[in-house]
C-alpha cells in the first residue's frame, strides 16, 4: 500500500491532540509551492534540512570538546540527533506533531560557529557594531538565505512554523507568520507546543550528554557528582535495583536514567499544565503568556543545580578553556585577514559583500566552517 500525503493528513486528524500543530493547518511558505504527493509539509522541512550542506558540516563542529579530540565525544551532529530523538519521544507521548518537532530539532544548531560557544563569543566580538553574531539567528539566516538549492529563491523555503520554532533562544519572541495567514503576528506570544518541546529536548540532551562526555574525558568524576542531588539520588535508586553495576557501566546507566526521568517529568508536568489551563487549540497555545512545556518545580531546581555544576567544573575547565582560547585566536586571525584582504573569502561570501557588507560576509564565511577546515585555513595562511 502506498500512503499518500492525504492519507498522512487523515492519520494526523485521527491521532493528534487538538492543540497539536496539524500539517494541513500550516501557514505555508514564503514562496508558495505545490504540495508533495507523499509527504506532509513538515516532513519536507526535515528532508530539506538533512540534505543541506550546513547539516552535513555539523559532524565536524564542536559540542563541548573540539571536533576530533575523541571518537566517542559528541559533535554538533550527534547532539542534534539526540535532540531529535528526545523531541519525538515527548511529542509522541503528548499527541503532538512529531514531524514538526523533529524538523525544528534538526535545524536548531545549524548556525553554530566552529569551536562551539567559544567560537560564537569570538565572532560576536568581531561583529561588534555590525549586528553581532548569535548562533540561533544564524540558523535562520542559513535556512532563509545562505543555502542555495533552488533556482527560484534563496534559502530552503521552509514553513513558517519551522522558522518560528528556531527563534527559541531570543529574548523577545518575534512571530514570523505573515499577517495574511490569519495568525495576527503582533498579538501572540508563544510558539507551537512542538517548538517548546524541541527547546526543552535540547536542554535535556545538552546537560545529560555533556555529563557523559566530561566523565569520558576524565575532566569530572563520579565522586564530584555526588554533590549534585539529581545524580546522587538517581545513583542510589539504580544501585538498589542493580547492585553489581560499577565504573563506566554504572555512570552510563545513571545518565540513561536521568534522561528518562527528565522526559517523563516533562510529559506529566506539561500535560497537567494543558489540562489546568483548559488548552484545546493551537490558538490558545499561542496566546498563553507562559510556556506550557516544562519541568515540575522540583526538577527545575535540580536542573539549575546541575547546570551550575557543569559551568563550574566542565565548561570552564582549564583544559577545555585553553584549547578553546587557542582555537578562537585562530578564528580572530582569519577574520582580520579576510577584512584586510577580501580575496581570501570564498566565491559565495564575496558576492554578498555588496548586499550584506564586508563584516557580515566574513562572519557568514567563517561561521560556516568546520573546526577542521578553519584550522587548515589558518595553517595555510599563517603556517602555524
Amino acid at each position: 500500500m502506498i500512503r499518500s500525503r492525504k492519507a498522512a493528513l487523515r492519520l494526523e486528524e485521527a491521532t493528534l491532540a487538538p492543540y497539536a500543530q496539524y500539517s494541513a493547518a500550516s501557514a505555508g511558505r514564503r514562496h508558495p509551492e505545490p504540495p508533495h504527493p507523499y509527504r506532509t509539509e513538515y516532513q519536507r522541512d526535515s528532508a530539506r534540512i538533512i540534505h543541506s550542506r550546513a547539516f552535513r558540516r555539523l559532524e565536524y563542529k564542536t559540542q563541548v570538546f573540539l571536533s576530533g579530540t575523541g571518537d566517542h565525544l559528541r559533535t554538533r551532529l550527534t547532539h542534534t540527533m539526540e535532540v531529535v530523538s528526545i523531541s519525538r519521544s515527548i511529542a509522541r507521548a503528548m499527541g503532538l506533531n512529531e514531524d514538526l518537532a523533529e524538523a525544528i530539532a534538526l535545524g536548531h544548531d545549524l548556525g553554530h560557529a566552529p569551536f562551539g560557544h567559544a567560537g560564537e563569543r569570538a565572532l560576536n566580538e568581531k561583529m561588534a557594531g555590525h549586528g553581532g553574531f548569535d548562533h540561533n539567528a544564524q540558523s535562520l539566516r542559513i535556512l532563509e538565505h545562505l543555502e542555495k538549492k533552488y533556482p527560484a529563491f534563496e534559502g530552503l523555503n521552509l514553513t513558517y512554523e519551522l522558522l518560528e520554532g528556531l527563534q527559541k533562544h531570543r529574548t523577545r519572541f518575534e512571530p514570523p507568520l505573515p499577517a495574511d495567514a490569519g495568525a495576527e503576528p503582533a498579538s501572540y506570544t508563544n510558539p507551537s507546543l512542538e517548538a517548546q518541546v524541541a527547546d526543552i529536548a535540547d536542554e535535556i540532551a545538552y546537560y545529560s550528554h555533556d555529563l557523559d562526555d566530561g566523565l569520558d574525558a576524565g575532566l569530572i568524576t563520579p565522586r564530584q557528582l555526588e554533590a549534585v542531588e539529581l545524580w546522587s539520588s538517581t545513583r542510589r535508586e539504580i544501585e538498589g535495583r542493580h547492585p553489581g553495576l560499577q565504573g563506566e557501566e554504572l555512570w552510563a546507566y545513571i545518565i540513561r536514567c536521568l534522561i528518562d526521568r527528565e522526559v517523563e517529568d516533562v510529559i506529566q508536568t506539561s500535560h497537567k499544565a494543558l489540562e489546568e489551563r483548559g488548552i484545546t487549540s493551537v490558538a490558545q497555545v499561542r496566546h498563553e503568556g507562559v510556556a506550557l512545556i516544562g519541568y515540575s518545580p522540583a526538577l527545575a531546581q535540580a536542573n539549575r543545580e546541575l547546570r551550575k555544576f557543569l559551568y563550574q567544573n566542565l565548561y570552564f575547565h582549564p583544559t577545555v578553556a585553553e584549547l578553546n582560547e587557542r582555537a578562537c585566536n585562530m578564528l580572530r586571525d582569519l577574520f582580520d585577514a579576510c577584512l584586510a584582504d577580501p580575496t581570501l573569502l570564498g566565491e559565495g561570501a564575496s558576492r554578498r559583500i555588496a548586499t550584506d557588507g564586508h563584516h557580515r560576509a566574513i562572519c557568514d564565511y567563517l561561521a560556516g566552517m568546520t573546526d577542521r577546515y578553519l584550522q587548515e585555513a589558518h595553517r595555510r595562511l599563517f603556517g602555524r
